[in-house]
C-alpha cells in the first residue's frame, strides 16, 4: 500500500492503527532527530495510541553489528511493528532488525532470499530522500561488519506493509544528499532497463522512473523548494526501486559497491563515477529508448549535481584497481548485467573511470 503526495505523513497514525500497531520500533537515522521528523512522527503515532521506542545507532551504510545491536535493543520490549524513517540506511536497518529480532541468529544468516522460518513484523516505510527506492523492495542491503561486503538479504516478510511518500519530507535534505541519492535512483532506472532479468513489468517501472527522474533532477537541484519536482523525483525513485524488485541491477552497482566498502565513498557518488562508463561499455541498443546518447546525458546529470567524474578524484590509486576488480566480480548484481561481467571486465571499467 502506498500513500502518495505532500502531507501524506499525517495519515500515519490511523494507518498504523489499521495494521494493529501497538508497540512500534521507530528506526531513524540521527539526521531525522535533528530536523525534528522523529518527534513529529512520534506525536502522530502516540496520538493514535501507538507506543514508540526509537533506535538511531547506525551509520550511512548500516553494518551487521549495528543491526544486531538494534535487534538486541528491541528484544524484550514486546515490539509488534517497525517503522523506517529516513533515507535508504533507515529503510535497510529497519528491515535488518526485523530479520534478526523475529528469527534470531545474525544478519549473515539471511544473506540471500527466503531464509526466514518465522513471520516477520509488519512495517511502514517513510523515505525522506529521493533515491534508494528501498521502501519498494523486499531486500535489505547490510554491510558485513568485518569484511564490509554488502549482503543482500531478502524475504517476502521484509517488504513494507505500507509506504508514505510525502515529498515535503525531502525538502530538507542537503544538496549533497539530493545529488547522490537522486543519481542513484537514476542508475536504478537505467540498469533495470537492460538486465538479463528484466520483464514487461520492470520495463514499465524503469521507463516511467527514467522519465520522471531525468526530467526533474536538475530542476530540484536548481530549486530545492520545488515541491512538484520533489514529488516527481520521489515517485520516480519509488518506481525505480520497484523495477529493481523485478529486474535486479548490473555492472555499475557491482563496481560501485567495492569502492564504497574500501574507501567509505557515498554509494551514489561511486555510482555517478561508474555508470556512464558502464553504459558505454555495455553498448545496448535499448539505451537509445531512454536517450539517444545515454552515456553523455548521464555525464551531464552528474556534472550538474557537482559529483566527481573520476576515481582519482575520490582517492583511488592505480594500485587499487586490481583489488577492486576482484571484489566487483564477486558482487551479485554483476550476474544480471547484459554484457558478461568478470574481474577483467571490472578492471577495464575501473581503468576507463580512473
Amino acid at each position: 500500500m502506498i500513500r502518495f503526495g505532500p502531507g501524506s505523513l499525517n495519515q500515519l497514525g490511523p494507518l498504523a492503527r489499521s495494521f494493529s500497531f501497538g508497540r512500534t520500533l521507530l528506526v531513524a537515522d540521527s539526521g531525522m532527530v535533528q530536523c525534528s521528523f522523529v518527534e513529529r512522527t512520534r506525536r502522530l503515532l502516540e496520538a493514535a495510541g501507538v507506543s514508540v521506542t526509537c533506535f538511531h545507532e547506525f551509520t550511512e551504510n548500516p553494518h551487521s553489528g549495528q543491526v544486531e545491536a538494534g535487534a538486541a535493543f528491541a528484544s524484550g520490549l514486546s515490539i509488534d511493528s517497525i517503522i523506517g524513517l529516513g533515507g535508504g540506511s533507515s529503510m535497510d536497518c529497519a528491515k535488518g532488525i526485523n530479520f534478526v529480532l523475529t528469527n534470531g541468529g545474525c544478519m549473515k544468516d539471511y544473506w540471500g532470499y527466503g531464509k526466514t522460518s518465522k513471520p516477520m513484523l509488519p512495517m511502514i516505510g517513510i523515505p525522506t530522500s529521493t533515491g534508494t527506492g528501498s521502501e519498494a523492495q523486499s531486500y535489505a542491503l547490510i554491510s558485513d561488519a568485518e569484511t564490509h561486503v554488502k549482503m543482500a538479504c531478502g524475504d517476502p516478510g521484509a517488504a513494507f506493509r505500507a509506504v508514505l511518500l510525502d515529498a515535503e519530507l525531502t525538502l530538507t535534505q542537503p544538496r549533497g544528499v539530493l545529488a547522490a541519492t537522486g543519481f542513484d535512483a537514476i542508475s536504478h532506472a537505467v540498469e533495470t532497463w537492460v538486465t538479463t532479468k528484466r520483464n514487461a513489468l520492470s520495463d514499465a517501472y524503469s521507463l516511467e522512473a527514467w522519465r520522471l527522474l531525468s526530467a526533474n533532477f536538475e530542476k530540484l537541484l536548481a530549486q530545492p523548494s520545488d515541491i512538484e519536482a520533489a514529488t516527481n523525483m520521489q515517485a520516480g525513485a519509488n518506481l525505480a526501486g520497484a523495477a529493481i524488485e523485478q529486474s535486479m541491477l548490473g555492472a555499475a552497482h557491482a563496481c560501485a559497491n567495492p569502492i564504497t566498502a574500501r574507501f567509505g565513498i557515498t554509494h551514489g557518488v561511486a555510482i555517478a563515477i561508474m555508470l556512464p562508463y558502464v553504459v558505454g561499455w555495455n553498448g545496448c541498443e535499448r539505451y537509445q529508448e531512454l536517450h539517444c546518447d545515454l552515456a553523455m546525458r548521464l555525464d551531464e546529470l552528474a556534472m550538474a549535481a557537482g559529483l566527481p567524474r573520476h576515481l582519482h578524484d575520490v582517492g583511488v590509486s592505480q594500485a587499487d584497481l586490481a583489488p577492486l576488480a576482484e571484489d566487483a566480480a564477486k558482487q551479485w548484481t554483476g550476474k544480471h548485467n547484459p554484457r558478461a561481467f568478470d574481474a577483467a571486465s571490472a578492471l577495464e571499467l575501473y581503468q576507463c573511470a580512473f
